[in-house]
């Protein structure tokens, strides 16, 4: 039995709707905190329960049987994110489980200025430690942040961000078809995989001229200080905590963390790795702004 954590989030359901194109649906399974969003797949054969990284014993019974487990990472930062992580590792080594999977990210770094980073390397020590074989899926950077990054500038005409550095933007459908190739053949990845990413590392001044490309509208690259942008961010409303985290992304994109580009990504799907072209152009569609 292979059981995927997170199946009612984004990527969670996109490789549980992958891993059905590949093995029976009774060799699946799903651990949900709130299993009646995730109906549907127990109709379709799925076996559906509760499972929270909180409540270590509602994961002892969503992993029974599992061969595999998959801990898609919380939503969290910090210790709780690590804690709740350590929670699910324990849970899938007690049922028995002969590997332990985990959606980790390429800039994996105990000394990253980024605040997730640090919790993926601390992730991967505890996998490590478990004393089960294990593999950690070091995604590239969600193609579909480019998007929360414009913001406003589709409107205003201004990206606004601190300096920058190229970022290897990598679809969420493309990681979804790795890991769920990861999962049907079990074995083909141990340990931490090399960096799953895009064909190509852009920065946001790329990301200005394409969204300009795809809307007709012209999107100019503003650089400001991480003191301005940190200030912006409050000042709209985000929380402190948040915008520190934010401002930390472009420290560790400007070192570099995130411009890698591997073609590993492409190799286990057996396709190149979708342009952030496409990702954009498919993301704005549904707005009304003309994608060309």
């Amino acid at each position: 039995m292979i059981v995927i954590t997170g199946a009612n989030g984004r990527l969670g359901r996109a490789i549980v709707e992958d891993l059905l194109g590949r093995v029976p649906a009774g060799e699946v399974a799903v651990s949900v905190r709130d299993p009646d969003r995730a109906k549907e797949l127990g109709d379709r054969g799925v076996r559906v329960r509760r499972g929270d990284f909180a409540d270590s014993a509602s994961l002892a019974h969503a992993f029974e049987g599992a061969s595999q487990v998959l801990v898609v990472s919380a939503d969290a930062v910090g210790e709780e994110a690590v804690g709740r992580h350590r929670t699910a590792i324990e849970a899938a080594k007690a049922v028995g489980a002969r590997r332990i999977l985990y959606t980790g990210h390429m800039g994996a770094n105990p000394s990253s200025p980024f605040l997730p980073m640090p919790d993926h390397a601390a992730t991967e020590a505890a996998l490590r430690e478990s004393g089960v074989a294990w593999t950690s899926l070091r995604n590239g950077f969600y193609a579909s942040t480019t998007l929360i990054l414009l913001g406003g500038a589709l409107q205003t005409g201004e990206l606004a961000a601190p300096q920058d550095g190229p970022v290897s933007w990598t679809a969420h459908a493309d990681l979804a078809e790795a890991a769920a190739a990861i999962l049907a053949d079990e074995g083909r990845a141990d340990g931490p995989t090399p960096p799953l990413t895009g064909a190509e590392a852009l920065d946001l001044a790329d990301v200005a001229a394409l969204a300009s490309e795809l809307t007709g509208r012209p999107i100019k690259r503003v650089v400001v200080t991480d003191e301005e942008y940190r200030a912006s961010l409050v000042s709209h409303g985000v929380p402190e905590p948040q915008a520190e985290m934010l401002v930390g992304m472009f420290a560790a994109s400007r070192q570099g963390d995130f411009s890698q580009v591997d073609p590993a990504l492409a190799d286990l799907i057996g396709h190149p790795a979708t342009p952030l072209r496409e990702v954009m152009r498919d993301a704005l569609r549904p707005t009304g702004i003309t994608a060309r």
